[in-house]
């Protein structure tokens, strides 16, 4: 029989063999389609999401063919790239003129000679909503024209073409609650527009802006700002011009060219398309030749395939065993009619062909199909338009190649060992015993311990290639120790009772069904636990580096206009009317000496200053900061200097964020209440010193002896006619000592607040003090409808306060991350767990005769496949736990030590790389889903017991 023959007859037995056990074989072609199925989605997403050039200016150009734009710097010679991105001044040019004494330059005479164009220029502006008022940004231009299709497409109504008629963009009218046909004020001149339509920008789909026909808001606006000193004007952007060039024609290189010598820079779609060589590019020869290094990505990408067939073999593998274990008396028959073991083997891998291969089309075909079916949510999810789906032709043929040849890898081993078997074994159905390796485990352990060096060592010289390679190699090496792990289960059984029992001896007497599940249980659950590790670490060090302009989880309603007096006790009650607070408000008074800065600041020296003197020496100066600080920074661990850092000493150098509209000094007048609801320091002994008139110092870093030192410049503005009538002649300078309660060193991280001064003591000092803010607690974030009514609220009190919220740090794409892990580690933990149930239940039908025989209940068997389940899921979930730990820890340390060097070049650099581990993530892992397993297949395993057909 020739080659081609014997594979022609194994691909027809492997065939009809896949469609006579339609189960196990969608098991198997499930298997390998969800993987090919996966890569075949993130392919076509990645490649379709990924803008081109010809996008990205559509994006910026609509279907204009030109986007001129005058920098500002007057009509002097600029040099720009064909990109139309950066730009610059010659290196021969002349000294830039200042801004006040350049020429304006005619940017229309620039455009090449029978050019139509449309003018851009943009603004902020404070609008009216359903719920009450918001900022948004409103752009003057002609979106009816054509020129602009493709970056700007209407979606409801119509465009905008009179001066009172104004569109805005889908997710504006989302946040406002307005829709086609209302009304919308601008605030300020008081301008009334009509919303006449709906419009989306492909390539930013979440942005919230309005569009206005040319001069329909900025003319009027200034118009109305001339004859009323008490409007602001308007903030205009730089006019930008949109140019369709002469007809067949465009703008071309030599139109960039001389654009460029007037002072304008050009993006032309033309010359991005087919940029001019770098001879005729003056600014080419400034930009030296720039090269990315993607090796890193390269073997990281290598590293991910690898894996992924490794976890599709494995979980097919002994999905394919059962197939083999089930034919074993076919292929028998072929071994008695004169079939090789090769032909044995054949059939076998025929069969992982041919599984595999329709896996590969059935995951292709339904990774179009779902990247097409959940295009819109992709986009949404996105912000941006796909312009169409983007195919890679050879990208697709490699991963369907990819899927075939996992399909033959999982069937390889299956196909060894069927081709050892006799054929009088494969007859009569008993299985021979074989002595598990005894060189495997031992290569094993020494492989894990020199990957697991490794990657530590790669670690700590930061290098990432090492950490890859050492976190495979470890993997592997534990890989091969399974076998050894799953026969010591069997040990464990004693003294446990008999189905529990059963299941352990079970498994480590058949291990080479039980050792490839548990590894691929293992594998999943090390990628998602190294990735989670990484995660919950990375998001740790973020929350560190935070800085909070408020305390969390509060408000603050305060005013910015100390020149006319604020309207408080309305700001206060658009907050409590429309915020979702939670108990009583506390009151923020400011305090100064001198006449108010906030008020005399245009001339120098011309008001008071307050603040308290820092005592020097240890306990008071910052170590980090100032003379030795590089010396010690290269002595210290970075747990030393997290120490140091969050020490009061430096923690003032640290967090220097000014809030609760105080000045540097961060002294404000307060109560009691201040302490309880913003400092969160509940303390009586504080709120009695307090009444008592003693100042509260929450940074201890400037007590000494109980004491701080208060020093203030007395300085009166001759503007300050008031004040300087009272305190005439020069300014003074007053020291006070005062005592004061020293708050633990907790809290002198408070944000915006070093010390809370009584009022009454304040005004002894000769200190001027005025209400200026309240703070408030909230039950949870405002929404945008409550903050745009608190805002219309404010509004109608004479717009003289504004409300801040908490910047709290955004933690909802780490959880949404940590939880697809879980579950697709679950998904896998489950499909595995299933897979080796499976097994056992072809494996073990003799003996569960035998259980029935001696008098076993009927729901032995349930149990038993529910243990089965459960001993496979949980040794493979803590296996592959203690795997994951391995690479994410070998990366942390790579971190650390950037940011070792980081914080040695600069020591008030923070070198905080903490590693926190997923205990939620590995939780549900390592409790519920063993658990969900063990069960699910206890409640769809059959109590009743088939009848066993005699043989002979």
């Amino acid at each position: 029989m020739s080659l081609f023959s014997g594979w022609r007859a194994a691909f027809r037995i492997a065939r009809r063999d896949a469609v006579r056990a339609k189960g196990r074989s969608a098991l198997v072609v499930a298997m390998i389609a969800l993987p090919v199925l996966g890569v075949t989605a993130a392919d076509l997403t990645y490649r379709s999401a990924l803008p081109t050039v010809a996008e990205d200016l559509t994006a910026d150009l609509g279907a204009a063919d030109a986007l001129f734009i005058d920098q500002g710097m007057g009509p002097v010679r600029l040099e720009q790239m064909p990109d139309g991105v950066m730009w610059g001044t010659p290196q021969d040019a002349p000294e830039t003129l200042p801004e006040d004494e350049r020429k304006p330059v005619d940017v229309p005479a620039t455009f090449p000679k029978g050019s139509r164009y449309l003018t851009e220029q943009s603004l902020p502006a404070s609008v009216t909503t359903r719920h009450g008022i918001t900022d948004t940004q409103i752009t003057e231009l002609a979106v009816a024209d054509p020129l602009l299709r493709g970056r700007v497409e209407l979606t409801e109504g119509a465009y905008p073409k009179a001066k009172d008629e104004i569109a805005a963009t889908e997710a504006f009218l989302k946040a406002s609650g307005l829709s086609v046909g209302d009304r919308v004020t601008v605030r300020g001149p008081e301008q009334g527009y009509t919303l006449t339509g709906a419009v989306e920008l492909p390539a930013d789909l979440k942005s919230e802006s309005l569009f206005a026909v040319p001069g329909a808001v900025i003319v009027p606006w200034q118009k109305a700002a001339d004859g009323d000193k008490k409007i602001l004007p308007p903030q205009a952007g730089d006019r930008k011009w949109l140019v369709q060039g002469p007809s067949g024609a465009g703008v071309t290189w030599s139109d960039v060219l001389a654009a460029n010598e007037k002072g304008v820079v050009v993006r032309a779609r033309q010359v991005v398309l087919d940029p001019p060589p770098d001879s005729e590019v003056p600014m080419a020869a400034q930009m030296g030749g720039w090269e990315t290094n993607d090796a890193e990505m390269t073997a990281a990408a290598l590293t991910v395939a690898a894996m992924a067939v490794l976890e599709i073999v494995l979980l097919a593998g002994p999905a394919f065993a059962v197939g083999a274990r089930r034919s074993r008396r076919q292929l028998g028959l072929v071994g008695s009619c004169g079939g090789t073991r090769s032909q044995i083997r054949a059939v076998v891998l025929a069969g992982g062909a041919v599984l595999g291969g329709v896996g590969a089309v059935v995951g292709v075909g339904a990774g179009f199909g779902l990247t097409a079916l959940f295009r819109p949510m992709i986009e949404d999810f996105t912000g941006r338009r796909f312009g169409e789906l983007t195919v890679h032709p050879w990208e697709i043929l490699a991963i369907a190649v990819l899927g075939l040849v996992t399909g033959v890898l999982a069937a390889l081993a299956p196909a060894i060992v069927a081709g050892r078997q006799s054929v009088l074994e494969s007859l009569t159905g008993r299985r021979g015993s074989r002595r598990s390796s005894r060189v495997l485990p031992v290569v094993g352990s020494l492989v894990l311990a020199g990957g697991v060096a490794l990657a530590v060592y790669g670690g700590v010289c930061g290098n990432i290639n090492l950490v890859a390679g050492g976190s495979v190699l470890a993997e592997l090496g534990l890989l091969c120790c399974i076998p050894v792990i799953v026969g010591f289960l069997g040990r464990l059984g004693r003294r446990l009772p008999l189905t529990p029992r059963i299941a352990l001896r079970d498994a480590a007497r058949n291990r080479g069904r039980t050792a490839p599940a548990v590894a691929a249980v293992m594998a999943a659950v090390a990628g998602s636990v190294a990735i989670a590790t990484y995660t919950s670490s990375n998001a740790a060090e973020q929350a560190y580096d935070h800085e909070p302009n408020l305390t969390a989880g509060t408000a603050a309603v305060m005013a910015f206009d100390t020149s006319q007096k604020a309207d408080l006790p309305r700001a206060r009650a658009a907050v409590e009317q429309n915020y979702p607070v939670n108990g009583g408000r506390a009151d923020v008074g400011r305090v100064w000496a001198g006449s108010d800065c906030s008020v005399y600041y245009e001339e120098e020296n011309d008001c008071g200053t307050i603040g308290l003197v820092k005592p020097t020496g240890e306990g008071h100066s910052c170590p980090l900061k100032g003379r030795g600080a590089k010396e010690l920074a290269l002595r210290i661990s970075a747990d030393e200097h997290k120490r140091l850092m969050n020490s009061p000493a430096c923690v003032d150098e640290r967090w220097t964020m000014v809030s609760l509209g105080n000045d540097d000094s961060k002294i404000v007048i307060g109560d009691a209440g201040l302490l309880t609801s913003y400092v969160k320091l509940d303390d009586p002994a504080a709120a009695k010193a307090l009444a008592a008139g003693t100042p509260v110092l929450l940074n201890p870093a400037y007590a000494k002896n109980g004491e701080v030192t208060l020093k203030a410049v007395h300085t009166y503005s001759e503007r300050d006619k008031e004040n300087r009538a009272l305190h005439p002649g020069k300014a003074r300078t007053t020291t006070d000592r005062l005592k004061v309660y020293v708050a633990p060193d907790r809290y002198a991280a408070t944000p915006g607040i070093r010390m809370i001064l009584p009022q009454r003591t304040a005004k002894e000092l000769g200190l001027h003090t005025e209400d200026h803010a309240s703070v408030y607690t909230l039950s949870r974030e405002p929404s945008d409808a409550e903050r745009q009514a608190a805002d219309a609220a404010i509004e109608q009190s004479g717009n003289r306060a504004y409300v801040m919220t908490a910047n709290a740090q955004q933690e909802d794409e780490d959880a949404a991350v940590l939880l697809i892990l879980a579950l697709f580690a679950g998904v896998v933990t489950l499909g595995a767990a299933a897979i080796t149930t499976g097994l056992s239940k072809a494996d073990a039908e003799a003996d569960l005769t035998t259980l029935s025989a001696v008098g076993a209940p009927p729901g032995v068997r349930r149990s038993l496949s529910g243990f089965q389940c459960l001993v496979v899921a949980l040794t493979g979930v803590l296996l592959g736990t203690l795997a994951g730990i391995v690479p994410a820890v070998a990366v942390r340390l790579t971190d650390l030590r950037a940011a070792l060097a980081d914080m040695r070049a600069d020591p008030m650099e923070s070198a905080y790389t903490p590693i926190v581990m997923p205990w939620e993530t590995i939780a549900l892992l390592a409790l519920v889903v063993p658990v969900l397993a063990g069960l699910l297949a206890a409640a769809l395993t059959s109590s009743r017991q088939k009848l066993a057909r005699r043989a002979g």
